[in-house]
């Protein structure tokens, strides 16, 4: 959910008018007339966060986090699988859970040895998924960096997804492979947790699992 990350997207893809001060007539302030008219007072600020049945205040975020994440069927590991199978001999670049609240859907990205990258896209529900893409925005510069940095990459999305998960109980939606300000290769990994619907977003070294950030989404 994704990167929203702004919207759900987007890690989902990740989302507010004073009224007019009254006028004040020309005779309102002659002698032995009426006294002027007071200011009409400010608008109300608007709630952060509107109260649910249960009584919890969520933000905009987290009830879209609550809305989807239980509708959950089949976890990323399982749609990764199936999208890996729609791209034969290719290894997972990221995943990330997606809308709509009705119908979740996994959307995944794999490469081939070369560094091509494929979209698949897997139903949350029934584990469906369907036809692979090709990115087709990538030069030969872009595939070549992608090849290397799978290869530098020992750390599996499992194992990365598991260190987060050891930290903070929850679902993992989404897990992204990138590159530090090094150039090292690592594993974001956003987790939810289902008590709170706070997302936590963990930066993970790819060759060794050292937990390099960690970050609370409160909104």
């Amino acid at each position: 959910m994704g990167r929203r990350r702004g919207s759900c997207g987007g890690h989902g893809a990740r989302r507010w008018c004073r009224p007019r001060a009254g006028r004040v007539g020309a005779g309102a302030a002659r002698a032995g007339g009426a006294s002027p008219a007071p200011p009409s007072p400010a608008p109300a600020a608007p709630s952060p966060a509107s109260p649910t049945a249960s009584g919890e205040n969520l933000t905009e975020d987290q009830a879209e986090r609550k809305a989807i994440v239980p509708q959950v069927k089949v976890g990323y590991d399982k749609a990764l699988d199936a999208a890996l199978k729609a791209v034969p001999g290719a290894k997972p670049v990221s995943i990330e859970l997606k809308g709509p609240r009705n119908h979740p859907t996994w959307k995944a990205e794999v490469a081939s040895a070369d560094g091509t990258g494929h979209t698949v896209r897997v139903d949350a529900v029934t584990g469906k998924a369907g036809q692979a893409r090709t990115n087709t925005d990538q030069d030969s510069g872009d595939k070549r960096e992608l090849a290397d940095r799978l290869k530098k990459a020992t750390v599996t999305v499992r194992q990365a997804a598991t260190a987060a998960t050891d930290r903070t109980k929850g679902t993992v939606t989404s897990v992204e492979l990138g590159d530090t300000d090094r150039g090292a290769p690592k594993w974001s990994v956003d987790v939810v947790n289902t008590s709170d619907w706070n997302k936590t977003t963990y930066d993970i070294d790819a060759t060794d699992r050292t937990i390099l950030r960690e970050h609370v989404d409160r909104d």
